[in-house]
């Protein structure tokens, strides 16, 4: 099998996953997620690559969780937080699950899209980094994305918040195959 083949069949595992607790999520709690604003999910992603990052510091966890939930709760916040973007909070859950799930998998196929992009461009070259850079991009750019909020959303020379998002569920998806093969 070629190399892109399996990375896309290890990235539709990997968000295959992320899916299921969505939805084991979405069914204890429904789309209670629609009130967030953007920025909110922002820090929730913030909260959750910090907790990534003091794992792989020292080397334990108090309550028992590892790193590779974290990356699937970022893969799932980072999806959320698109869809947050582009439809805008609400003052109550305003869809459907079916609806929050299809806004799910469609943010997801173009995460797997844009990742393909870039994979051929840079040539599978984040199967030779750490997983920890993958935990320090995110967290650069979640600050990044801070700034961005923090002007009211306008941005002179970046990419915009929504790509930041993308390159957070991607590097998430990388660190959940790393985890995933050296199991």
């Amino acid at each position: 099998m070629n190399q892109m083949k399996k990375t896309i069949d290890q990235f539709n595992q990997a968000l295959a996953e992320c899916e299921i607790i969505f939805k084991r999520k979405d069914a204890d709690y429904g789309p209670s997620w629609r009130v967030l604003r953007p920025q909110t999910i922002t820090d929730q992603l913030l909260i959750k690559t910090r907790r990534i990052r003091q794992i792989e510091t020292s080397g334990h966890t108090a309550v028992g969780e590892g790193i590779l939930p974290e990356f699937k709760a970022l893969v799932n916040y980072g999806i959320m937080a698109i869809i947050q973007l582009r439809l805008g909070p609400s003052q109550h859950k305003d869809m459907t699950s079916d609806v929050a799930l299809k806004h799910y998998k469609e943010v997801g196929q173009e995460a797997l899209d844009l990742m393909v992009k870039k994979n051929t461009d840079y040539d599978e070259v984040w199967r030779q980094m750490r997983v920890s850079s993958y935990t320090d991009f995110i967290l650069a750019k979640l600050e990044r994305i801070k700034e961005i909020e923090d002007n009211g959303g306008h941005s002179d020379q970046s990419e915009g918040i929504e790509s930041n998002y993308f390159d957070i569920i991607n590097y998430a998806v990388f660190g959940i195959i790393r985890i995933t093969e050296n199991q």
